[in-house]
């Protein structure tokens, strides 16, 4: 890992609140992601399971974690297995954890090679009467390769047949919901060192320049501050590629009088900044892209202000749609009998408007949490409304994230420039 060592503490706390909400008489099974393979013998990016990182803050593969607070022998009331090191595996892979450092990593007192997980499994499976298992529930995750923890349920349920079987992502997704302050502060190293690369291209971007070569100011400035890398596929959108909401080939010259849409973020310690801005590539908005970007502006500032305790953030959504509705016609993009003539099922701002206003954010950039339940304070949220009109090739879509409070919520992003007159003054005064 390139970022320094959390306390152990932050994974110590949500073990105890996890085991809380166990039935009595439970065990809990939570594994590491797999390693993925590509091509050839080669494999993609380690990337640890959320989850798993939520209760242990391993960031290793091939690690599990078995919680049984009522276990009777209390050795195995909570336990951690990785892999055993060699100097075959030391010399091809490197450095694995120690039983010491993970005990130092995790505040897991007793660890044990993986190699001794079936034996300790059975004993405590047997002294049992309902077992935890952990899948995806992301409800937009989808999958067409059984993974890990999807292959270990069916293996478990044919050698166990008789137990009770309960979801541990209920519980998981309550308990990610909610931030904790290490978490936040967590997240907020995260939005820093997004901050110093939209900074970087604040002085960078000029005509004639390739997204990529954007993209790679971005890497470049995430790695030197120990991020773990991109949260996601980065956006570099100029011109009409911006009207594509997830537009990841970043390929095409930057020229002059188009406005470049950028939506990026670092990942660190595996927490995840989800940052969006649009500067005009030149370093001077038209009029026509001032107008629309205030117009995206207000509508930012007024859905943030939303974004308090007491509604859900489906019905945030439908807020946040109304208030573009506004702006739109403002804009004359549409007219008030279009309004007149719209849906639930066809508004008249999806043309323009094509997505909600934010999501959870956390340990996954589209992070778990319920939708449809009211928003708490503690809740992290991103808050991105934009505007996308084809026929003028201009997308604009303005993205800060937020921390829910008992009052207004915490605009994590507070000083990175957003207004349009400081992001053209500090383009300028770097030519």
């Amino acid at each position: 890992m390139k970022y320094p060592a959390i306390n152990s503490a932050l994974f110590t706390e949500n073990r105890k609140r996890f085991t809380q909400q166990m039935k009595p008489g439970s065990v809990a099974i939570f594994n590491s992601n797999d390693v993925m393979p590509h091509n050839g013998d080669g494999h993609f990016y380690f990337r640890q399971n959320s989850d798993f990182f939520y209760l242990t803050g391993i960031d290793q593969e091939k690690s599990v974690l078995l919680l049984a607070p009522d276990c009777p022998n209390e050795d195995y009331r909570e336990v951690l297995f990785v892999i055993e090191t060699n100097e075959t595996l030391a010399t091809w892979e490197g450095h694995k954890y120690t039983k010491e450092e993970a005990t130092a990593a995790s505040g897991i007192k007793k660890v044990v090679w993986t190699s001794g997980f079936d034996t300790i499994l059975h004993y405590v499976v047997l002294h049992s009467q309902n077992i935890y298992l952990n899948l995806n529930e992301n409800d937009r995750s989808s999958y067409a390769v059984p993974y890990f923890d999807l292959r270990f349920t069916h293996k478990l349920k044919d050698s166990y047949p008789l137990h009770d079987y309960y979801r541990s992502a209920p519980i998981m997704a309550e308990l990610r919901a909610i931030k904790s302050q290490p978490e936040i502060d967590l997240l907020s190293q995260a939005i820093s060192i997004t901050e110093k690369a939209f900074r970087r291209l604040l002085t960078f971007v000029k005509p004639g320049v390739m997204e990529y070569e954007i993209e790679a100011e971005i890497i470049h400035e995430f790695t030197r501050n120990r991020a773990n890398g991109h949260a996601y596929e980065p956006i570099i959108a100029s011109g009409g590629s911006a009207c594509v909401l997830h537009y990841i080939e970043n390929n095409k010259p930057c020229k002059d009088g188009d406005l470049l849409l950028m939506d990026f973020g670092a990942c660190y310690a595996n927490y995840n900044a989800d940052l969006t801005r649009c500067i005009p590539v030149n370093g001077k908005f038209s009029p026509r892209q001032r107008a629309v970007y205030d117009a995206v502006l207000r509508v930012h500032r007024q859905a943030k202000d939303l974004m308090t305790p007491g509604k859900s953030l489906f019905e945030l959504n439908k807020q946040a749609g109304f208030i573009m509705q506004e702006e739109l016609l403002g804009l004359g993009l549409i007219t008030k009998e279009d309004v007149a003539k719209a849906t639930p099922e066809k508004t008249a701002f999806h043309k323009y408007y094509p997505h909600g206003i934010g999501h959870f954010l956390g340990l996954d950039v589209h992070d778990i949490g319920d939708r449809f339940t009211e928003i708490k304070p503690g809740n992290v949220f991103t808050c991105e409304p934009g505007i996308y009109i084809n026929a003028e090739n201009l997308g604009i879509r303005i993205e800060n994230n937020l921390v829910v409070t008992a009052g207004k919520p915490i605009d994590l992003m507070a000083n990175i420039p957003i207004e349009a007159d400081e992001i053209e003054d500090l383009m300028q005064s770097g030519k």
